[in-house]
């Protein structure tokens, strides 16, 4: 698979970048630290900025390999850092991704997520040869899905008991886009 890394990724409402250990105090204040928006997350809420800065630091590091694909989500407007969203696995053998996501419970249902998962599927698919991008969400969280839908992608089906989050073992419910569907 062709992988080029983190770049700089821009819509109109949005900037997708690299984080930093800097943005700790965003990512534990916005997001991290609140249940609401980890319950359907595979990582616990966060407890301490320090968590948040921890985290940020391997990030920063793991940054240099190219197959790191895990922007920041910032509203141009107020410059706050509102979320994450990530290629959180890979297929080499049929150029698939996998992508995961998160935002911060204050700026749910105005269509950032929507917005930055189109930006980076548009990026997969002129900028990598990438064939297949995929998401699934917990089935008890359906505004998850609306987002994937609404980005272009595909339901496919659901895998039952396939998943484990912060509720425990879920049913999975994958969406999907093809190339040749872009």
């Amino acid at each position: 698979m062709k992988n080029i890394g983190t770049v700089k990724l821009e819509t109109k409402r949005l900037i997708l970048r690299r984080l930093s250990p800097s943005d700790a105090d965003e990512m534990y204040h916005n997001w991290a630290s609140d249940p609401e928006v980890t319950k359907y997350l595979t990582w616990p809420t966060y407890d301490s900025i320090d968590q948040a800065y921890e985290f940020l630091k391997y990030r920063t590091e793991s940054y240099q390999n190219p197959c790191t694909y895990d922007w920041g989500i910032v509203v141009k407007e107020t410059n706050d850092l509102i979320g994450t969203i990530s290629a959180v696995d890979f297929s080499g053998k049929i150029n698939s991704v996998e992508i995961g996501y998160a935002i911060g419970s204050k700026w749910w249902r105005n269509g950032y997520m929507t917005e930055a998962l189109k930006k980076v599927i548009d990026f997969f698919f002129t900028e990598t040869d990438v064939n297949r991008i995929e998401a699934c969400y917990d089935s008890d969280n359906p505004n998850s899905g609306k987002v994937m839908h609404k980005s272009g992608m595909s339901f496919e089906g659901v895998m039952r008991s396939k998943g484990y989050n912060n509720n425990g073992i879920c049913d999975e419910v994958v969406y999907s886009i093809l190339r040749g569907e872009y």
